[in-house]
């Protein structure tokens, strides 16, 4: 008869690993020797009948000899067995799997008993066996599903260079190499791939093949963007690309003019400050070439030069839907910026728009009825988002007149609601307030954001398009014209019905020269100075009045303060009644005083007292000190020697101690307090009549607070004394102005 055997030390709830063993239990016979009889072993709960095993079958599972034994006691748990996170079926099915998997390590499966209730717990596992068979054939479980979701990266296209494209292998593979032993570089600076830093690229070709440029900020964040401003504005290929590190190549049909560049200035006190901040350097680790040994070659002749500026200007035509899309909207507002240090779309080079434009005016506008021209807050960050997503449309360095970017601006408003415009790096002396203010000026716009990267103008809800503004400015002509004739017709049919005879009547004189020349009577006396100092005194008088009021109602507001404060501090200090003192102390002598006062001092520890003052647990410290020493220094930060005094009192009569003495150190001041011949620690919590700690940091901030209180107080009120004595100043010579007007 099979049975399943467990340690003795199973237990269904513990942590433990176990091992299950199939045996055969022989009854006893009397061919067994006493040797061989059959141990008793401890059985699961699920099995009624005993387990009877042969000494030589049983296994010590305390001391694991195989790593075999190890694994296969890691695999198997009496959780699987008894745990209650398995339930049913799936129980079943783990208990089938782990028998057959320790029936087929076993070799004692020949020793079976049949029996009826073996045979049919042998079956109960061929048929869980077939169902099992019958559902792995299926492939999964019931409730699992075919479909499956794969997200699968999407790798990023390889961009494919000139180089590449038109260069030999063997000879990109030369020069690569030859591009990463060099050591020299020309730097570019914040300004981008100026003149002078192609000049110095096509000068260092004469001597080497190749040229090493280093990127600053921004190109350096954009490094593809980098290689194509190069490669169009020299003509070069770029045949290595390393971090903020481009190596320009040549090319095989380069060929170097007999003609002179012209010679680039060496003397640099008469550069400006632009041209300072766009010429590249020359940066090289171990080189022993000079900047004057540089600085004396020649440019190339005007033909090679116009050839540069027709590769800058040159735009493809080919490109995605987004850039396509942009290009037309940005078409006939102004040359584009080839040193852009983004994506593209390229924007438009505002530096390069006319500075004035003759007859340029802001545009009418016009708020749509139920509606406000002023933008709400959602509206506004509204626009910041949508701002991002949109491409940069100007790219601008100059300060002032700026009415050339403003006339385009108003012309892109008219396909866009929003226009966009980044600041030039390396240019000095930008300021994108000024660039916004006048730009908000000229167009009328609303600001979304101004930093030292962006400017971003809303266009307004009250804009309206050129064509939509020339309609409405005829039809206000035609409506004034109308007006006209209407009252020509008015004045004709007047005089028309009204009788000769009749004298005319008086007809309203408003807006006409009589109207203005009778208000120009009624005041011609505030033309007097007498006048206007009487205008100013009443001005002044009344500010004073109206500044007097605002000091008496602060005034008003501290002192409501002063008083929540006073009662919270005279309700801290009712709870803290000190105690009274003894009048029965200790004699002490000169020469005690003297030497527990030098003991004090050289002691290293100390009770230190800090904002909160006096309180509880001051005194608990006190005895602890007590408990291991006769004497205890305490440090107080207080400045008034009064203060420190009284805190030294208070300290004696509240722990029963002698005070020795009172010494001013770095620190602070030292009340050394000695705690007398017949000092015994107090078994029970003294002090219940001090504050708690809590309580006693409460007190020291409503002191705090009460003080300042006290002293603003007190400004507010001589400011008012000394404002009411000026109105009362002014008052007096009112009168004697009056008086003297009268006489």
């Amino acid at each position: 008869m099979p049975f399943l055997s467990l340690p003795p030390r199973f237990s269904p709830n513990a942590y433990s690993y176990s091992y299950i063993h199939i045996s055969s239990s022989m009854l006893p016979n009397s061919n067994n020797t006493p040797s061989q009889l059959p141990i008793k072993a401890p059985t699961p709960p699920w099995m009624k009948g005993p387990l009877l095993l042969q000494p030589n079958e049983l296994v010590d599972l305390s001391k694991p000899t195989s790593k075999k034994f190890k694994l296969e006691r890691q695999e198997l748990s009496d959780k699987d067995l008894m745990g209650k996170e398995a339930r049913g079926k799936k129980t079943m099915k783990k208990i089938v799997e782990k028998v057959e998997k320790l029936h087929s390590t076993h070799n004692s499966t020949e020793a079976l008993i049949g029996s009826p209730n073996v045979e049919n717990f042998v079956g109960v596992l061929d048929s869980l066996k077939e169902n099992e068979e019958v559902r792995r054939t299926k492939g999964r479980m019931p409730w699992e599903n075919d479909a499956k979701f794969v997200y699968e990266k999407i790798k990023r296209k390889k961009t494919v260079t000139a180089a590449e494209l038109t260069l030999d292998k063997v000879l990109l593979r030369r020069l690569r190499n030859e591009a990463a032993r060099m050591r020299i570089w020309i730097k570019v600076k914040k300004a981008g791939v100026t003149q002078d830093v192609v000049d110095q690229i096509k000068w260092t070709w004469r001597r080497n093949e190749l040229a090493m440029v280093k990127f600053d900020i921004p190109l350096c964040r954009n490094m593809s963007r980098a290689r194509e401003i190069v490669e169009t504005k020299t003509g070069g290929l770029v045949v290595l690309s390393k971090k903020d590190f481009l190596v320009v190549y040549r090319g095989g049909n380069h060929q170097l003019t007999t003609k002179g560049y012209p010679s680039l200035r060496t003397n640099h006190s008469e550069m400006s400050g632009a041209e300072l901040a766009t010429t590249g350097d020359i940066c090289s680790v171990d080189s022993n070439h000079s900047l004057s040994e540089m600085l004396n070659f020649n440019a190339e002749d005007k033909d090679s030069i116009a050839t540069s500026e027709q590769n800058m200007n040159f735009q493809t035509a080919n490109g995605s839907l987004y850039e396509r899309e942009t290009d037309r909207l940005l078409d006939d507002l102004g040359p584009r910026f080839i040193d852009w240090w983004m994506a593209k779309p390229l924007p438009v080079d505002a530096d390069l728009l006319p500075e004035d434009v003759p007859g340029f005016q802001p545009p009418l506008r016009i708020c749509p009825p139920h509606s406000c021209a002023k933008i709400s807050d959602y509206e506004l960050t509204y626009f910041r988002k949508l701002a991002q997503l949109l491409p940069t449309h100007f790219v601008l360095g100059r300060n002032k007149r700026l009415k050339g970017l403003a006339a385009a601006i108003l012309k892109l408003w008219e396909k866009s609601l929003i226009a966009k415009i980044a600041i030039k790096y390396g240019i000095p002396n930008t300021d994108n307030e000024m660039m916004a203010n006048e730009l908000k000026f000229l167009t009328g716009g609303v600001l979304l954001l101004r930093n030292k990267f962006y400017i971003i103008l809303y266009r307004g809800n009250d804009f309206l398009p050129k064509r939509v503004a020339a309609l409405v400015e005829n039809r206000e002509l035609e409506l004034k014209s109308f007006e006209l004739h209407e009252e020509v017709a008015r004045m004709k049919a007047l005089e028309a019905l009204s009788p000769i005879d009749e004298v005319p009547q008086d007809t309203s004189t408003s807006g006409t020269l009589t109207e203005f020349k009778e208000i120009q009577t009624k005041f011609e006396d505030t033309k007097n100075g007498d006048i206007e100092l009487n205008i100013q005194l009443e001005a002044e008088i009344c500010r004073l009045e109206k500044e007097l009021k605002e000091e008496q109602h602060r005034a008003l507001i501290l002192n409501k303060k002063m008083e929540k404060s006073g009662k919270e501090l005279s309700n801290l200090n009712a709870a803290w009644t000190p105690s009274e003192q003894d009048t029965d102390l200790e004699i002490m002598t000169d020469e005690e005083r003297e030497c527990f006062r030098k003991i004090g001092l050289k002691m290293q520890s100390f009770l230190l007292l800090g904002r909160r003052g006096i309180f509880d647990g001051v005194l608990e410290g006190l005895h602890q000190h007590w408990k291991h020493r006769e004497v205890v220094k305490v440090i107080t930060m207080q400045k008034l020697f009064s203060q420190v005094l009284n805190t030294a009192k208070l300290l004696e009569t509240e722990s029963g101690g002698i005070l020795v003495s009172v010494d001013n150190l770095k620190r602070g001041h030292a009340i050394i307090i000695y705690r007398g011949k017949n000092y015994s620690r107090p078994s029970v919590k003294l002090a219940k009549n001090l504050l708690t700690k809590r309580k006693a940091l409460r007190r020291s901030l409503e002191m705090q607070r009460f003080g300042s209180l006290k002293f603003f107080a007190r400004q507010r009120e001589q400011t008012v004394s000394e404002l009411e004595q000026k109105l009362a100043d002014l008052h007096q010579r009112k009168e004697i102005k009056l008086r003297e007007s009268e006489n």
